[in-house]
């Protein structure tokens, strides 16, 4: 465990811990929704300690969205493994279930960009880089599952992860309403069963 020692203060705190209360009211609020004050009380920290250990409000946002792929999106790559492109969707709807109803509901990804109303800003930019590499790296694996003739009808491997994201991104919405997880799996094994593929 990292320890920072904040100058001026004899205090130390741990910097994870720090990160992961930093998280969650990202989690919880948004970029946008999510004020210093909001994470300074939640780190346990002031806001010249959030500066010296972690930058900005930008730099600490990104920071906790690499924490959030280290712990919480751990089931993509795993999905990615799957000796099928069924087991790809499997695991990635499972995934997506068992994270969004977890310690805070919702999928931090779409919270994010759905309280950060300026598209131009630097975190919406951010948001949508980090979604562009999972979404090429889903449709290289579900191209592989084509050219292995996975799939029981022809599809495109483009559409059928755009497709696949579409499901994961309303079941983080709904979650966020308030489904309960037994409606969330509905949802997963309805798609399952009319996934076109072994």
């Amino acid at each position: 465990m990292e320890k920072v020692a904040v100058r001026g203060r004899p205090r130390e705190f741990d910097v994870e811990e720090a990160l992961a209360a930093a998280l969650r009211v990202f989690w919880t609020k948004g970029y946008e929704g999510a004020s210093l004050s909001d994470l300074t009380e939640a780190m346990g920290i002031t806001r010249p300690s959030l500066y010296a250990a972690f930058g900005n409000k930008e730099a600490l946002f990104k920071q906790a969205l690499d924490l959030y792929e280290r712990e919480k999106l751990a089931y993509a790559r795993s999905a990615l493994e799957a000796p099928t492109a069924r087991g790809v969707a499997r695991r990635m709807l499972d995934g997506t279930i068992e994270n969004i109803t977890s310690e805070c509901r919702g999928c931090l990804g779409v919270i994010a960009s759905v309280s950060c109303s300026n598209p131009d800003s630097p975190i919406g930019q951010e948001m949508r880089d980090r979604t562009q590499h999972v979404r090429t790296a889903l449709v290289e694996r579900l191209q592989k599952a084509i050219d292995d003739g996975d799939f029981t009808i022809p599809v495109e491997a483009e559409a059928m992860t755009r497709y696949l994201l579409a499901v994961m991104q309303g079941i983080a919405v709904q979650a966020g309403a308030g489904a309960s997880r037994d409606e969330l799996q509905e949802v997963a094994e309805a798609t399952l069963a009319i996934w076109p593929g072994r």
